[in-house]
């Protein structure tokens, strides 16, 4: 039984899982705006949200972790140009919108962005 299970599953293995997520978050934080289907951005949405919420506190604890989370052009990219312009605002920092469905398999497509 599912009760209680929030997490989407993503039609993957958790190792896979969390590897799509953060090559998404990689190229979202170095692309700015990428084109992805509805349920990955979904997904994207609440890890972006957490790592420029780490980022904002600007210390080297912090650093150290988004390190872990994305790769190294990444982490810097967040800490030093992306975090800072977001220290005012409370959560919110990206926005999904719906773009209609793909040809090959009618999948929602959508495009994920920071506001």
């Amino acid at each position: 039984m599912r009760h209680r299970k929030k997490k989407k599953i993503l039609d993957r293995k958790s190792s896979q899982r969390k590897a799509l997520v953060r090559n998404l978050a990689n190229e979202l934080i170095i692309h700015r705006q990428i084109k992805t289907t509805y349920t990955k951005a979904k997904v994207l949405k609440s890890y972006i949200e957490k790592l420029v919420t780490k980022a904002k506190s600007g210390d080297t604890n912090s650093t150290r972790y988004l390190q872990k989370y994305l790769n190294k052009k990444a982490a810097n990219i967040l800490f030093k140009n992306i975090a800072p312009k977001y220290k005012q605002r409370k959560g919110g920092y990206t926005r999904v919108l719906k773009t209609g469905h793909r040809a090959g398999d009618n999948a929602a497509m959508a495009i994920i962005e920071f506001i």
